[in-house]
């Protein structure tokens, strides 16, 4: 246990300057249970919760901030979201133009209200959403901008409901890289109370987001437009959006999820808003069935990412990230031209990518995980017209490039309707279009395994024993080579990684999440399609393959 003292000396400093009543009546409430109950006995339970409040600070990355709603410097609240408007305001020039945005979690507008003030003080010139937004709404205005120096969105996308998060991009519209993450951190460090910092108010209220709706709308990929559509936005943000960006470009509306439609920061009909996550499509499912719809498309809260789902023979199925990422490049390099075109994905991500760019005769990379490198990858002479990541992320650009430095759920959502589009006028589906895909290409089988942890250390311990003794083979396959990420493996930026190649045109990434206590471990198997070979068989192999590499890899990490 921490000193109780110091950590009580610490509460009772941010108890005098929290403008919040509600974070001040349940930090009292703790330091009152501290002090002992009404026979003198301390509250050890009140003692570990001012530790976990007070004895660390969620620290300000590449991600921004993100963490639970709550009093003290490891939570989310308008102390700590200050600190944060003031150390960014340090760090940019004096005068210039910072976007804010936010999403519909709870706090999020008052976190946004109390940037722009903090801003605003510092000598800033703001504008602040007049309501909730998604988030690529926002990376948009930035870069489409002429004097924005920076933007923020108040949004933990989509994490559980007891979650806030603080993100901000750079005047180009993307995310922050190092070092400027750093210079930023070290600013809020440097903050003192935030009773005393100067709030400023006359900020612009944006209440027009026309310029992001004729961008995303006027996206040139095809002119089919005949498809049937159930969506949902998942409790969160996108849906006004969405329906008139399709309107705008054409699209009949698509059926909306109504006990999903509108935002509830509680996110009540699932038991965590990530469209990835098991069950979380199941009422636009249903719905789409009874309907008989065409396609299956889903937002996250702050709509940044898209997920599809397609009927097939045994049913509906949602495609993984690498699946709709492939149909999408390939869609996208159909409909553009230019020999300066980049198609972006990331390490952990399929490497089918770049075989279709081979094909198209442009240039592909990867990048390290997250948009934020996805947008850094390639040269001055490039044109990036597509980037994706494996979670569901994807930018999608047209002749004019990529319309939004960062994902893009709306955008994608457009461009996976025109090409279902297309494929249904052709009399085929998307489950058609993969399997063309796996006989041009071969079939790219990915999988994830995931391993969540309570202690943080023992994805520490794990990640050393596999440097120290990295793994010979797995699941019968050869491990012909071995990579450390840290060390800026194929001249990417060290990041805590290990990558694995394997015999046979397999491979494993290991890293630990940016944003959550797990392990992630990224798996792919590659299997040519022979001849008139059937492609379902040859999936089922894959699937087959893909278990025991997921065993295999399981039993190396030696957590469970």
């Amino acid at each position: 246990m921490s000193d109780l003292s110091g950590l009580r000396r610490r509460a009772e400093e941010w108890l005098s300057q929290d403008p919040d009543p509600a974070t001040r009546a349940e930090l009292r409430q703790i330091l009152d249970a501290a002090d002992g109950t009404a026979d003198g006995a301390a509250d050890g339970t009140a003692e570990a919760a001012l530790a976990d409040r007070f004895g660390a600070r969620l620290e300000f990355g590449t991600a921004g901030l993100r963490g639970e709603l709550g009093a003290g410097p490891n939570r989310m609240n308008r102390v700590t979201v200050m600190r944060a408007a003031a150390g960014l305001a340090a760090c940019l020039p004096p005068g210039g133009r910072v976007v804010v945005g936010f999403d519909a979690r709870h706090g999020s507008r008052r976190f946004a209200q109390d940037t722009a003030a903090v801003l605003t003080g510092a000598g800033l010139k703001v504008e602040l959403f007049a309501g909730p937004v998604p988030t690529p709404v926002v990376a948009h205005r930035v870069r489409a901008s002429e004097d924005a120096v920076a933007g923020v969105v108040v949004t933990a996308s989509h994490n559980p409901p007891r979650d806030n998060g603080y993100k901000v991009y750079w005047a180009d519209g993307a995310q922050i890289v190092p070092p400027r993450d750093a210079e930023i951190s070290a600013a809020i460090d440097a903050v003192g109370r935030v009773d005393e910092l100067p709030l400023g108010a006359g900020w612009t209220v944006l209440e027009d987001l026309g310029p992001y709706l004729d961008a995303v709308s006027g996206l040139r990929l095809g002119d089919a437009r005949d498809v049937s559509i159930v969506y949902t936005p998942m409790h969160g943000v996108g849906g006004p959006v969405l329906l008139e960006a399709f309107e705008r470009a054409g699209f009949p509306a698509p059926e909306v999820v109504p006990e999903q439609a509108e935002p509830d920061p509680d996110f009540p009909t699932v038991a965590f808003p990530n469209p990835e996550e098991p069950g979380a499509l199941d009422l636009a499912l249903g719905l789409a069935a009874a309907r008989g719809a065409d396609l299956v498309i889903a937002n996250d809260p702050d709509a940044d990412r898209c997920a599809v789902a397609v009927p097939g023979p045994g049913g509906w199925r949602a495609l993984t990230g690498d699946e709709v990422g492939g149909l999408l490049a390939e869609h996208v390099l159909r409909h553009t031209s230019g020999d300066d075109r980049l198609a972006v994905t990331t390490i952990v991500s399929s490497s089918l990518l770049g075989s279709i760019a081979r094909a198209h005769g442009v240039r592909s990379a990867e990048s390290l995980t997250g948009f934020k490198w996805i947008m850094k990858a390639g040269g001055p002479g490039d044109r990036l017209v597509f980037g994706y990541e494996e979670a569901l992320g994807y930018s999608v650009g047209d002749d004019r490039g990529v319309l939004v430095n960062d994902k893009d759920g709306i955008g994608a959502a457009l461009a996976v309707a025109a090409l279902a589009a297309e494929a249904r006028r052709d009399g085929r589906t998307l489950l058609d279009l993969l399997d063309d895909q796996a006989r041009r290409y071969g079939l790219h089988a990915t999988a994830q395994l995931s391993v969540r942890v309570a202690d943080l250390s023992l994805i520490t311990g794990a990640m050393a024993r596999l440097r120290a003794e990295p793994p010979a083979a797995l699941a019968g396959r050869a491990v012909e080579s071995f990579e450390d990420l840290a060390e800026g493996a194929g001249g990417l930026p060290p990041t805590d990684g290990l990558r694995f190649r394997l015999a046979g045109r397999a491979r494993v990434v290991v890293r630990p999440s940016g944003t959550e206590p797990k392990l992630k471990c990224y798996l792919e198997i590659v299997l040519p399609v022979e001849g008139g070979e059937d492609v379902a068989a040859v999936r089922a192999r894959a699937a087959e393959e893909l278990e025991a590499l997921r065993t295999d890899v399981s039993r190396s990490l030696a957590l469970n």
